[in-house]
């Protein structure tokens, strides 16, 4: 990566994105939407969305602006849509969340709203999907095609949200009343099966290389990962769709898709243990050591959903589930890598410019880990701990661990702010002759 570009909104959309973390756990402690509302209400909607293109959509659009152009070894296709990008996903977020308020009674019913923010936000994922798509299609290997099927799970996702959109607002006729009664599971399968999990397993093939010092994966197993992987949300897209067309139900359907989904999650398990075993760096990072975390919560996601499906008790107990994937498994494995980009960027736009010319510190000495572990420790407990209240049906217990959440958040948080700072970098070594201290929230170059 080094002498790769660096992007320069990344860090906009990071705070963007920690900002939106920030407001869903606020909502879960002020017990707005799930589990003190129903799963399908306003209240959950606006919890969920909040989550899945605030916090997890737009984080991973910032880390993929970045990334793309060095899984590829080109460059991005136009940086210049990163900015236009991030205002139209977050105006979109925004109306289409007032949408939801007003479906729900708490704001004046301008529904509207809903199918503005649907239209924003086709139009801010659009930058994104065609700016990536047409930089990793450059050259479509290895990691890149996890990128382009999770891109193409979103414009799925995308499209079953806007039909959902207008279908609230009464302007989608029949067939969007019939998509929207029934396609909710489809478009939640794409967004978090597709569109983050597909994105974020080959990212960190990726990452996991480059921070361990070890092999690339096997392409050909990382190929049966994809394929299982890309099998099974087509089968959920495609044929979900053509079962509802045909008004047969969705049980069947998801069923096969469960099953594939199951084998994609123990086949990149058996990746990720061979990228461990190759590695030549034997002392793990905090964010390695941090991922591993996100790793297991992967598992027991796997684990819980056979065992909910065994017992009969999966739709009672959905809502555990989809936490656990989103909060240990996604947001713990994004949470941990962040902390390392940030600190990777900070790096090369501070003292790239003058290597070699003067003193510079390692990427080790912008953090300090030892303090930084205690805050993903907290974050990681309260999420189990949250998904064990859940299963016992315990919300006030639920909302102790969403504040303990909460708290992790903020201190990881105030490291990233410290890293993007300087503020744990020696001073002989700060800011040598020729370095300039980078900005908070965006890169100068």
């Amino acid at each position: 990566m080094i002498g790769a570009s660096i992007s320069r909104w990344t860090m906009s959309y990071f705070a963007m994105a920690l900002a939106w973390l920030f407001v869903a756990l606020a909502l879960m402690v002020a017990r707005v939407g799930f589990p003190a509302a129903h799963l399908a209400s306003p209240d959950t909607l606006v919890l969920v969305h909040v989550v899945c293109i605030g916090w997890l959509s737009v984080a991973m659009c910032g880390a993929l602006l970045q990334f793309v152009p060095v899984l590829v070894a080109k460059p991005l296709y136009s940086e210049k849509w990163a900015l236009p990008a991030l205002a139209l996903l977050t105006a979109g977020l925004v109306a289409l969340l007032a949408g939801f308020l007003g479906l729900g009674g708490r704001l004046p019913a301008w529904l509207w709203l809903l199918p503005l923010g649907a239209v924003l936000l086709t139009a801010g994922f659009g930058l994104i999907v065609i700016d990536l798509g047409l930089t990793a299609w450059q050259r479509p290997t290895g990691p890149a095609r996890f990128v382009l099927a999770g891109l193409a799970s979103l414009c799925a996702t995308v499209t079953f949200g806007a039909i959902f959109a207008f279908a609230h607002a009464g302007w989608a006729g029949s067939i969007g009343a019939s998509i929207l009664t029934s396609g909710v599971p489809l478009h939640a399968i794409a967004g978090l099966g597709g569109w983050l999990t597909l994105t974020a397993m080959g990212v960190s093939y990726r990452l996991l290389s480059m921070f361990m010092l070890a092999r690339d994966v096997d392409d050909r197993k990382s190929s049966m990962t994809l394929a299982a992987g890309a099998l099974a949300i087509s089968i959920a897209v495609v044929g979900g769709t053509f079962a509802i067309w045909l008004s047969s139900g969705l049980n069947a359907v998801l069923s096969v898709v469960a099953v594939l989904g199951l084998a994609t999650t123990i086949l990149y398990g058996r990746d990720v243990i061979e990228i461990f075993r190759s590695r030549k760096r034997r002392q793990l990072e905090l964010n390695t050591r941090m991922a591993v975390l996100s790793f297991a919560s992967l598992a027991a996601s796997g684990l819980l959903g056979v065992m909910l499906v065994l017992t009969g008790a999966f739709a009672a107990q959905l809502g555990a589930f989809v936490f656990l994937v989103i909060f240990g498994w996604l947001s713990g494995l994004v949470l941990a890598k962040l902390y390392k980009i940030v600190a990777f960027l900070t790096w090369l736009e501070t003292y790239g410019p003058v290597m070699g010319r003067a003193p510079t510190p390692r990427v080790q000495d912008l953090v300090a880990e030892a303090r930084a572990s205690k805050w993903f420790v907290i974050y990681h407990m309260a999420v189990w701990f949250g998904t064990a209240m859940l299963l016992a049906d315990q919300p006030s217990a639920f909302r102790a661990a969403a504040a303990m959440m909460m708290i992790g958040i903020v201190g990881i948080i105030r490291e990233v702010i410290r890293t993007r700072q300087l503020a744990d970098v020696q001073s002989p070594l700060r800011l040598p002759d020729g370095a300039c201290a980078p900005h908070l929230l965006f890169a100068r170059s």
